[in-house]
């Protein structure tokens, strides 16, 4: 490959641009088409999730609207030039597998066969490399068959295949997430993960957490934006949910702690009352929940845009940590730009998205995995956001090996 030549990637179900920005800032990459039919919700139509927009304004190019469900893959194919990328990315919806919505556990959504699907555009597109980041379900859950299928399907057409479920946080993303990672090769390409990267190097805990990430961004209110940074904005609340989050103690409190002040009554809603009648808060806590300042931030998902789908309020500050505080929890660069649509659609984009912190690290994979150089862990870090190179660190057996053999 001359100094002007880059690999060819295109990016299905390619959302606000998530795995797509590690590729586009390794400058031996290059983005040749994106698709996304930008579907909010199963119930709304194509358009509705906005994310395109987003995507062009960071990735330079804009995604083909298209309902990958409901298109043939030499469809596909001729809308994209009918070009034979060297990676070809197919991060399919997760909704379906994801354990947080309670039907996923007996229901088998029709979204997940989007999964096995993906294997047919890997037999038009014929690409050295395929990626897939979804749910650690897909490989773990009840319904892990769809993976199984397109491991088979995959294999059949040549294709070395590995499916690892990793906690990001273990790679320097300041947040708890559990997800799946589907790498395919084809031969005589060898597979490698994330896994293999990261042999004998770790991010150490406090390089991780929610004070390191977003500790030092400027103070605002519930519906406020800040001046220098619009997209540093949080929603506003009814009076009723802002006294309830007033009372809630700082750094990790939720709405349980309410149980025993003296105007609990007032605070609680009915359907706290409830749990807690019948003694059953199980994850409920984490509704009306603070983040802690020494911990990663928990999973960030698609419907963190209100305090009452999860423990998405701030540690001290009384509001919804914003869209830029989301984003840098999501491992994007302190300068990625949303679209201009609603301030709910920004935080579903984040929530949707791979980080592009480790999505950086997966492109780095693939350039070891087309080249057998193996690149330096200093080389994996994505400028822009919290992680620093200076943060990582050789496990100490590897240390007493160097010293010994140096």
């Amino acid at each position: 490959m001359t100094q002007k030549e880059q690999w060819s990637v295109v990016d299905l179900f390619s959302g606000a641009g998530g795995m797509s920005y590690g590729f586009h800032t390794h400058r031996k990459f290059s983005l040749t088409h994106a698709v996304d039919a930008q579907i909010g919700k199963p119930s709304s139509g194509t358009g509705s999730l906005d994310c395109n927009a987003t995507y062009e304004l960071n990735i330079g190019i804009k995604p083909h609207e298209v309902d990958l469900g409901a298109i043939s893959p030499t469809e596909l194919f001729d809308i994209c030039g009918r070009i034979q990328p060297t990676v070809l990315i197919a991060c399919s919806p997760c909704t379906g597998f994801s354990r947080t919505l309670s039907e996923n556990h007996l229901k088998d959504d029709p979204r997940n066969s989007l999964v096995a699907k993906s294997a047919k555009f890997v037999e038009v597109f014929k690409p050295s490399i395929f990626l897939m980041e979804n749910a650690r379900e897909l490989i773990r859950g009840n319904h892990r068959h769809h993976f199984v299928l397109l491991r088979e399907q995959l294999e059949s057409q040549g294709y070395d295949v590995s499916g690892q479920c990793h906690f990001l946080n273990e790679f320097g993303l300041p947040q708890r997430r559990e997800r799946a990672i589907v790498v395919a090769t084809r031969q005589p390409l060898h597979c490698r993960t994330l896994d293999d990267i990261w042999q004998n190097h770790f991010i150490p805990d406090n390089a991780t957490t929610v004070r390191r990430a977003i500790a030092a961004m400027a103070p605002i209110g519930a519906g406020e934006s800040n001046p220098s940074d619009k997209f540093h904005a949080s929603p506003g609340f009814t009076k009723p949910i802002e006294d309830r989050l007033r009372a809630v103690p700082h750094d990790g409190g939720s709405w349980a702690d309410l149980r025993n002040l003296p105007n609990a009554d007032e605070l609680l809603t009915p359907a706290m009352k409830r749990y807690i009648a019948q003694g059953k808060l199980g994850s409920h806590p984490d509704v009306y929940g603070r983040m802690w300042w020494d911990r990663p931030a928990p999973t960030i998902k698609r419907e963190c845009a209100h305090i009452g789908n999860g423990r998405y309020a701030h540690p001290t500050q009384n509001r919804l940590c914003t869209v830029r505080e989301m984003a840098t929890l999501q491992g994007f660069p302190s300068d990625f730009r949303f679209g201009e649509g609603s301030l709910a659609n920004m935080y579903r984009h984040v929530g949707d998205a791979v980080p592009p912190l480790i999505s950086f690290q997966i492109a780095r994979l693939c350039e070891w995995m087309l080249t057998g150089n193996k690149p330096r862990q200093s080389s994996l870090v994505l400028n822009g956001t919290h992680l620093k190179k200076e943060d990582i660190e050789r496990k100490a057996g590897q240390q007493r090996l160097a010293f010994a053999t140096g």
